[in-house]
């Protein structure tokens, strides 16, 4: 008989936060895969539970490593019980290739439900929640990043992010930059913690206040794309889409698809859009009016 991966959700900060169950599996696992060891210790210690089964680490640098290990114990019957730092297990954590293991050799895999920063998040922004998206973490390097964001510039649900502190201030002013200075965003740091904190407002304010510097666990929840009201998009608005998504590499064809698509305008009239921009931006330079020298231009 196989045995049983069990995800634990883990506090994201106040350990009475914890659901009961997670004593009782933390106290009886067979194995316990922990994310950080050390601070699973503590966590036993606040529950007043002492594991009685192995204790493994299970972290970003060893999680393909040990894998195989841990795969090879539920297909023998152990119950694995996987924590990471806070939150559920394979969320931006590890746990995804260990699940990934088990479902693919018929292992039973369950959960224990706990907080999640991104649902917490979500529900004290002040930003619509019926619809959201959650991103991760953005790429650190500032090329990557800005693309990236280019890519969710229409999305049009409620976006949330996870970020580094150190990196807020340039996350928030490249949101700003491509989002819209305007746009309104919440940062949420240090959630059900000592000094959490709530800052909502225009992307462009939250910038500036970033740049005095901000610590803590960070979680950003920003407000989607406004949807155009049908016709509304103008030729040059359907220009300026195709042209961004062009830009980031996409190919024409594929730009004025999807920009067709997310404003509700038939294809024909955006590459018409497209056509009337450039032959704008071309009449506009020195020597393109009319004349011999225009048309060879064209």
């Amino acid at each position: 008989m196989t045995g049983t991966l069990v995800l634990a959700g883990t506090p994201i900060g106040d350990p009475s936060d914890a659901p009961p169950r997670l004593a009782a599996e933390l106290a009886a696992a067979d194995v316990v895969a922990a994310e950080d060891t050390r601070r699973l210790r503590k966590l036993t210690q606040a529950l007043g539970v002492t594991p009685a089964g192995r204790i493994v680490s299970y972290f970003e640098g060893n999680e393909a490593a040990r894998t195989p290990e841990l795969a090879e114990a539920l297909v023998d019957g152990a119950r694995v019980v996987l924590v990471t730092d806070a939150g559920m297990p394979s969320v931006s954590d590890p746990g995804y290739r260990l699940v990934a293991a088990a479902v693919e050799r018929g292992v039973p895999v369950t959960a224990v439900p706990g907080p999640s920063a991104v649902l917490t998040a979500l529900a004290v922004s002040g930003l619509p929640v019926d619809r959201f998206c959650f991103e991760g973490f953005l790429p650190r390097k500032q090329g990557e990043r800005r693309s990236r964001l280019r890519e969710a510039a229409e999305e049009r649900r409620t976006l949330v992010y996870f970020e580094a502190p150190h990196r807020l201030e340039a996350t928030l002013s490249a949101m700003a930059e491509v989002f819209g200075a305007e746009r309104q965003a919440a940062v949420c740091r240090e959630l059900t913690k000592t000094y959490e904190q709530v800052r909502r407002g225009p992307l462009g304010e939250l910038a500036q206040w970033a740049a005095e510097g901000v610590r803590g666990e960070i979680t950003l929840v920003v407000r989607g794309a406004e949807a155009p009201a049908a016709g509304e998009a103008d030729a040059a608005e359907l220009a300026r889409r195709v042209a961004e998504r062009e830009q980031a590499g996409q190919p024409r064809k594929e730009a004025i698809a999807e920009v067709a698509r997310e404003a509700g305008a038939p294809k024909r009239e955006v590459f018409d859009a497209v056509v009337a921009s450039k032959n704008a931006a071309g009449t506009s330079r020195p020597g393109a009016g009319p004349g011999p020298r225009g048309r060879a231009a064209e």
